[in-house]
């Protein structure tokens, strides 16, 4: 009996099947109707982000969307990769499937966060399955996270990281691979570490881009890079974390307005992407209006406003599985314009094994998308010696 019918009681089918992803024309055709048709706002009393997304910003970003935007382009750009889906624990289970073509490829899980998607990853996957030494080399699984994307959405409460990540243990099996290693940030940070956590006997080693830990109980004097940790906590509790609060208690009535509304949408996610991205304050001219808006549509056209925010929910509900005791190897990828940056004493109480810790000059908190060069340079050295 594998883990997770012992743990769930749900009987499992081994049936994984090809995946496209296929938004009916219709669709597009409706999200441009809702974009012409949006009711604007009132303008702020200021001229800047601190009340939020700016309409200047935001008409011009919605007019994109709307008029030049091309969807099916980018999700040809999707489809360019192999995909699956199977059912695990009743629930559909989608990810992006890319085999090395080297023998002896270490299989490695990428697991993304909120607001982003498996898209996030797309420019890393080939570096990672075909370096040019082939030593380096990875069969990659990336999953859609419950209620994300094109996975299903749960409909019984449950699904936190630590139910996750034994369903991606699950989805790993089903490949056909049988030690792996694991990879994420944001909400992919919680699901590694608890795949490391959980199953140390399949995981090889756990490599993160974002470490949420606090100072030690009764520290009171901080060194310089101990007070930058510290004013970087409080400024996020203080002024940046009210989108977390209201996943966290009431996903449901957040969901009504932006899963109605693409301009509210796209509103909820770029203010994250200008506030986490490493951007000088312009995440759509460093990231481009494009790759943002891949993420916004995923979770338009999948309606998943609301299921994605409920992972929020399950996680106030468990906080044992925000920071698990990682005993497995780990490696830290820590980018300057992340949403927390602990120094490495105080990860060390919850990851006892840190192999790698490398605090980069620049990026912010999608590494993937920010800094590829440095993430792929950080992830081959971190697993080299664990293959």
């Amino acid at each position: 009996m594998r883990d997770v019918k012992r743990r769930y009681g749900r009987a499992v089918d081994d049936v994984v099947s090809p995946f496209t992803v296929d938004v009916p024309p219709a669709a597009v055709t409706d999200l441009r109707r809702r974009l012409h048709d949006t009711r604007w706002s009132d303008p702020p009393t200021v001229d800047d982000w601190s009340q939020g997304v700016p309409p200047g910003v935001l008409q011009e970003v919605c007019r994109y969307w709307a008029d030049e935007y091309d969807w099916p382009a980018r999700q040809a750009r999707v489809n360019a990769f192999p995909q699956v889906v199977t059912e695990i624990d009743g629930l559909p289970v989608h990810a992006l499937h890319v085999r090395s073509p080297h023998e002896g490829a270490l299989p490695l899980v990428l697991t993304h966060g909120w607001p982003g998607s498996v898209l996030e990853f797309l420019e890393v996957v080939g570096p990672l399955t075909d370096p040019e030494d082939p030593r380096d080399a990875f069969h990659l699984v990336v999953p859609s996270l419950p209620g994300y994307g094109w996975s299903g959405r749960p409909t019984v409460p449950g699904w936190g990281p630590g139910r996750t990540a034994d369903a991606w243990v699950e989805l790993v099996r089903r490949l056909g691979y049988g030690r792996f290693g694991a990879q994420g940030g944001d909400i992919g940070s919680f699901v590694s570490a608890n795949l490391g956590a959980r199953h140390p006997d399949r995981v090889v080693g756990v490599h993160l881009n974002m470490v949420v830990t606090e100072p030690p109980e009764g520290q009171t004097d901080f060194d310089e890079r101990e007070q930058r940790a510290l004013d970087r906590m409080r400024a996020f509790r203080t002024d940046g974390s009210a989108y977390s609060h209201q996943h966290r208690t009431r996903p449901q009535t957040l969901g009504y307005g932006l899963t109605d509304s693409p301009a509210g949408q796209c509103a909820w996610i770029l203010e994250k992407f200008h506030a986490w991205t490493d951007s000088g304050g312009d995440p759509v001219g460093t990231l481009g209006i494009d790759r943002l808006l891949d993420h916004v549509s995923v979770y338009w056209f999948t309606g998943t406003a609301t299921s994605s925010a409920r992972m929020y929910w399950e996680m106030a509900r468990a906080p044992e599985e925000r920071t698990p005791r990682v005993d497995v190897p780990t490696g830290v990828s820590m980018f300057p314009g992340e949403i927390f940056v602990p120094p490495r004493a105080w990860a060390e109480r919850q990851l006892t094994d840190i192999r790698l810790w490398h605090e980069h000059e620049s990026g912010g908190h999608f590494a993937a998308m920010e800094r590829p060069q440095e993430l792929l340079a950080d992830v081959r050295e971190f697993f080299r010696p664990l293959r």
